[in-house]
């Protein structure tokens, strides 16, 4: 099982679990879609901010401190931390027993998401757009930390960059074997999907779209739980 997870990347139930992680693989192209879903509610209702695609947010600082419009610094880096705190909120989880692992951290995300929808649904359209990327943003970093540790292969659930290439690298065109070609293209696809999902959701309720994303990963989280007392035995 070494050869599945990188340095720094194991966890019991990762290493008891995972190979090609053909059980994960559904449950973990619905958090992709969710993604898109997410990335939707960031860019376009919360002020050209992504909170699970830290690539973008460096960017767009950039942007803004050389003076490009429609750019905020200070959204972006405020994603970035947040995204970071998530990320180590992560990781810490990831520490404990495996009975409690990967479940736990999911349901963290769902909880994240339900505040969202809370703070969105008490505040209405006064909310300050910052809480929301704060509570989104710490959520998605949990999530990308915990679904690296878990290294099922092709699926981050947030990045498409190395999938695609992936995609080609490996295809037979550059005289590959097209390896877990269905689980590549299935992220692609529901990365749109949800996203084109949430650009319908957020145009009528930017509630209904956060309240979605916290009943669809909890949904996950708790088919997870179903999982773990099969995994735990290595069976």
């Amino acid at each position: 099982m070494s050869g599945t997870n990188g340095p720094g990347t194991s966890t019991p139930l990762a290493d008891a679990h995972v190979h090609e992680g053909k059980e994960w693989v559904p449950r973990l192209l619905v958090l992709t879609a969710v993604t898109g879903v997410v990335d939707a509610i960031s860019f376009l209702a919360l002020g050209h901010v992504f909170t699970a695609n830290m690539t973008g947010n460096v960017v767009f600082m950039a942007f803004d401190a050389a003076g490009a419009p429609g750019y905020s610094f200070v959204r972006s880096f405020v994603a970035l931390v947040a995204f970071l705190a998530g990320g180590v909120i992560g990781g810490r989880m990831a520490t404990k027993p495996a009975q409690r692992w990967p479940a736990q951290p999911f349901l963290l995300e769902a909880a994240l998401f339900a505040a969202a929808a809370g703070v969105t649904f008490v505040k209405g359209r006064s909310v300050p757009s910052a809480l929301i990327i704060v509570l989104v943003a710490v959520a998605m970093g949990i999530r990308n930390v915990t679904v690296r540790k878990l290294a099922v292969p092709d699926m981050n659930t947030t990045v498409l960059t190395l999938t695609v290439a992936g995609l080609a690298g490996d295809s037979s065109l550059a005289g590959g074997s097209n390896p877990r070609w269905a689980r590549r293209s299935a992220s692609v696809l529901a990365i749109f999907a949800g996203a084109a999902a949430g650009t319908v959701l957020v145009r009528q309720s930017l509630l209904v779209a956060l309240a979605i994303c916290a009943v669809v990963v909890g949904g996950v989280a708790a088919s997870i739980r179903s999982l773990e007392p099969h995994v735990g035995t290595g069976t």
